[in-house]
């Protein structure tokens, strides 16, 4: 099949920073989108777990639409009533306490790791250190940097920011050797799965082991939930299948349904380290942010979605598994993981290639740490769509392994 290559070219000017596919996306509707060739699509990426309520949702449309004739950004020189209302929808879906609003989740992981330093100061160590982990990814700027594990992305932007110390994740043991006699460690911070390290998510027993040694150390913990969290694993947030509590969680991604917007959310021990003065945002928080975080959570809830993220993503985890059982059995497939709408699937070889293979076949997919299909549709996606997307992309995937034995 012939790929069709958008209408109009990139604009020389737009700087050099997205390997892009020869795309041109003008329309979406639910979990399809079309290109500007008419060309349809079933978007199992979901603008990288952004699209919580797919494309062209009646309510978020007509949400929005309503905002934008009445405020869309003011600043925070005053109170902003949406602000309090989607703060308190935080508050009680995560049992937490209070939220510091920002735009994108790199700048809510920025804000965290200066909530622990901040901590570590206000304890009086002088050089605070925070735990984070191999293969971990929370941004670009050069402090998420430093805090990400991939070698790949921070070349050529030293000198990196000190005070990090890096583990591999689900062992309790090296945790506890790397942090031994360190009167300088402050919080440890992770994603609760890992999604461009590869969808690594941490077991549920480490979870609340590493909960129980913050708090018998006087450390915060951090879970970065930008990706896993809002819903896509079946819950709000995904540490909440180990039944704990962070003390600092940074969301982004499907929290406005496409709209940029990042929140911190802090529980006690963490609320009260920020006083004015310390951070803040000029769009954080802005009105028409604000309306759609809220109508995102209210369409959540009246429309069952973490439910169905639930179900549809056993349905979707299941249909793959049986559709790659022989590459399963033979270690082709090494694993295929996740909960809910955040799955991948790990190929024993690179398969950057089925990123186009599959666009040209109808499917929109991502592949992160070079051999691990990441799948992250809307969470309105249905049993018959997951079906499709186990349709086109297990013979891709077949005939890509089998080029390569």
């Amino acid at each position: 099949m012939t790929f069709a290559a958008p209408a109009t070219p990139s604009s020389p000017h737009v700087m050099n920073t997205y390997a892009r596919l020869p795309i041109a996306l003008s329309h979406g509707q639910g979990c399809r989108v079309w290109d500007v060739n008419g060309r349809e699509y079933l978007d199992a990426l979901g603008g990288i777990a952004v699209n919580t309520l797919g494309h062209n949702h009646p309510k978020l449309v007509a949400a929005l639409q309503d905002q934008v004739t009445k405020l869309i950004h003011t600043s925070n020189y005053y109170h902003i009533p949406l602000q309090e209302e989607l703060a308190r929808l935080l508050v009680e879906r995560s049992g937490m306490t209070n939220v510091f609003f920002c735009s994108t989740g790199l700048e809510a992981n920025e804000a965290a790791l200066k909530l622990a330093r901040k901590f570590g100061h206000d304890k009086g160590i002088e050089r605070p250190e925070i735990v984070v982990y191999e293969k971990a990814f929370h941004g670009r700027s050069i402090a998420t940097l430093s805090a990400t594990g991939n070698p790949k992305v921070q070349a050529g932007f030293g000198p990196l920011v000190e005070g990090f110390i890096r583990v591999p994740i689900n062992n309790i043991e090296q945790l506890k050797a790397a942090t031994a006699n360190n009167p300088n460690v402050v919080a440890v911070f992770f994603e609760a799965i890992q999604g461009e390290g590869g969808v690594n998510p941490m077991h549920m027993d480490y979870l609340r082991d590493v909960r129980a040694l913050c708090d018998a150390r006087d450390w915060l913990l951090m879970i970065d939930e930008v990706q896993c969290g809002m819903g896509r694993t079946g819950k709000w947030f995904a540490h909440q299948w180990a039944g704990i509590q962070p003390d600092v969680m940074p969301l982004a991604k499907g929290l406005g349904s496409g709209v940029a917007v990042g929140a911190v959310v802090a529980g006690p021990k963490a609320a009260n380290i920020f006083a004015p003065g310390n951070h803040g945002s000029t769009f954080g928080g802005n009105p028409l942010a604000m309306r759609a975080g809220v109508e995102t959570i209210r369409t959540m809830e009246a429309e069952g979605l973490l439910a169905n993220a639930e179900k549809v993503g056993a349905h979707l985890k299941a249909g793959l598994e049986k559709a790659l059982a022989a590459e399963l059995a033979s270690g082709a497939v090494r694993e295929i993981r996740g909960l809910g709408l955040m799955l991948g699937v790990d190929l024993s070889r690179p398969c950057a290639a089925l990123v186009q293979q599959a666009a040209d076949a109808g499917l929109l997919i991502s592949v992160t740490a070079d051999s691990v299909i990441r799948l992250v549709p809307p969470l309105i996606m249905t049993a018959a769509e997951a079906d499709q997307v186990v349709a086109i992309l297990c013979p891709l995937i077949s005939a890509l392994l089998k080029e390569a034995a």
